[in-house]
């Protein structure tokens, strides 16, 4: 009884997660959407997805995924021990010591700029290269007040308040929305300076938002430059190879921006605009129940033998969870990726040809979205389990892959076919096969150590076959339909989509379709 209370709290945590990620989602999206309706995918775009992404590399470094794998085991463990000191010695430690990496960090990275660009964006020339110069400058101490809300936000989901640590990004969003709203008259290069400072602005009031909570939980909050403390020693030895690995996969992303630089103008946004919508399920889904489970299988407690079969309950059924959103999620975006970039996109200086373009890349990214979700969830088994070495070592084998499989597909073997513009979509579809092998690794080890794990077979053969029918019927309807306004268009093929999907589930009698429709039945009383 007690883990089956135990699971149905995880599940309301995770709903929460997924309610706070949706609605900064969305209010992201309409974010890029007023971006796309000023900026289209023309150079100044370019520019700018560039610039974020090199301060960005220091938000991903230090951020979320770093700490949720080092600090929120060790601090989340000595909540559930009850020992209120440690607890406040080990945030405050971590705080202090992510204060000083990230000044010197910040400072380095405004004064190396120039380098930093002709490494990321060697294809830039001229005015654009000058832009995106001028726009890390001013993202840079942006991007460090970002790593703060992150530091933030590990508090937060260890004391199991995960809603606002998840819906701060909303008043970052609106900064930069209200600053294009603000100056939209101004000239395209003139407002793009402007947004990177309402980028900063909003960044400092994403963690403002949430540190009055965070000093009411940590009422021993002291912040102070302690690495002596045997918790705070674990904290950094946990801390390096998942910085490490985060690095690596960092790298990889430069690579492929690197690479899109050199695909023409608009390749950088295009690239940026797909991502933004792929990461949406893997952020719904996979983050919400990896963020809801981290906690509670740190927390665990007991023999061996005891913590390793409720590993395996938990993990099964995320997976199971996670496997049952993404599947159509991915078949969406292979067959309808037109009609939902068209309609997140499609306004102003953004045309029907662009959304093509974002098209193909969400269909390259649909081949390894299952395997890079589910793989979330077991690198957060690791960490509950302090490893944080194996997945380090499974992130440099896909880095790897990735960057040799993606200059072949996004340069040679498109030039070979003679559609060199497609190279993006390359980018994707090389990322997803190498996801498939991290996650193989990572499954295969895990499975080892605590006994099998895993989504049944015959549960993905419905979920695809579920997701095929729904897909072909939405195809249909939007042959039907033609030419039509983005979003009624939407409309009148994704819903049909998304009911056809779940009512076959619920046919084949899938246990996640029929909890889901529980649970909205109780919602609904």
């Amino acid at each position: 009884m007690p883990n089956v209370k135990n699971r149905e709290s995880t599940g309301r945590h995770a709903f929460l997660v997924a309610a706070g990620i949706l609605i900064s989602r969305i209010v992201g999206l309409v974010r890029q959407r007023v971006f796309s309706h000023y900026f289209g995918q023309l150079d100044e775009a370019d520019a700018f997805y560039a610039a974020f992404r090199v301060p960005n590399f220091l938000q991903n470094l230090f951020g979320e995924g770093v700490l949720s794998a080092s600090f929120i085991p060790v601090y989340a463990r000595l909540l559930a021990e009850g020992d209120e000191e440690e607890s406040g010695r080990v945030a405050g430690a971590v705080g202090a010591i992510l204060a000083l990496a990230t000044s010197a960090i910040v400072l380095a990275g405004v004064l190396l700029t120039p380098l930093l660009i002709w490494i990321i964006a060697p294809g830039f020339e001229g005015a654009k290269r000058e832009l995106t110069i001028r726009l890390v400058r001013i993202l840079f101490p942006g991007a460090g007040l970002l790593v703060f809300s992150a530091w933030s936000l590990g508090i937060l989901n260890s004391h199991r308040k995960f809603f606002l640590s998840y819906t701060a990004p909303v008043i970052w969003n609106v900064a930069m929305i209200a600053t294009m709203a603000a100056f939209r008259r101004k000239d395209l290069t003139t407002l793009a300076v402007y947004l990177a400072w309402g980028s900063v602005v909003g960044s400092a009031l994403q963690f403002f938002v949430q540190l009055p909570t965070v000093l009411r939980l940590t009422r021993k909050l002291r912040l102070r430059l302690d690495t002596a403390a045997a918790n705070v020693r674990d904290v950094l030895r946990n801390f390096a190879p998942v910085f490490v690995s985060r690095g690596v996969v960092q790298i990889s992303a430069y690579v492929d921006q690197v690479i899109a630089s050199k695909l023409g103008e608009g390749a950088v946004a295009a690239l940026t605009n797909a991502q933004s919508i792929y990461t949406l399920p893997v952020s719904l889904f996979g983050m919400a129940v990896s963020a809801a489970e981290l906690p509670a299988m740190s927390s665990t407690l007991g023999t061996d033998a005891e913590v390793q079969a409720r590993l395996r309950r938990r993990l099964n059924a995320g997976l199971r969870q996670i496997a049952f959103f993404i599947v159509p999620s991915a078949m969406a975006f292979f067959a309808l990726g037109d009609v939902v970039a068209a309609a997140l996109y499609q306004t102003g200086k953004f045309t029907y040809e662009n959304a093509v373009y974002v098209w193909g890349i969400l269909a390259g990214s649909a081949v390894g979205l299952l395997a890079s979700t589910l793989g979330r969830l077991y690198a957060s088994t690791y960490y509950a389990l302090r490893d944080t070495r194996t997945p380090l070592r499974y992130a440099s084998v896909r880095v790897g892959l990735t960057v040799g499989l993606g200059y072949l597909c996004a340069l040679p073997l498109p030039r070979w076919l003679g559609h060199p513009h497609w190279g993006a979509a390359g980018l994707t579809a090389s990322a997803g096969v190498a996801g498939w092998v991290e996650f193989t690794l990572l499954r295969r080890t895990l499975n080892a150590r605590i006994g099998a794990t895993g989504v049944a077979a015959p549960l993905i053969a419905k979920l695809w076959g579920s997701a095929v029918v729904g897909a072909a019927a939405a195809w249909g309807i939007k042959l039907a339909i033609g030419d039509a306004d983005p979003i009624m268009r939407a409309t009148l093929v994704l819903v049909p989509y998304g009911l056809i999907y779940f009512a076959v589930t619920y046919w084949l009698r899938v246990e996640e379709c029929g909890t889901l429709f529980e649970k909205l039945a109780r919602l609904r009383r």
